[in-house]
């Protein structure tokens, strides 16, 4: 599952914010995750726990 995905799942940004963020990632050309820490939007702590979460996931293992 993608990021932005995630993050929406876990209520951590809306469906519109990760629209208008992924516009702003075009700009800047920065990962999606520091860019949202970077604006405040998320904690490094936040972005931590999903990439882990992420990284399971594409292992085939489904975390709660």
């Amino acid at each position: 599952m993608k990021l932005g995905q995630l993050l929406i799942q876990e209520k951590l940004i809306s469906a519109n914010a990760l629209e208008q963020f992924l516009l702003e990632q075009q700009y800047n050309n920065k990962p999606l995750g520091k860019l949202l820490v970077e604006k405040c939007v998320i904690s490094q702590q936040s972005l931590d726990n999903i990439l882990e979460k992420q990284y399971w996931q594409k292992k085939g293992f489904w975390l709660i």
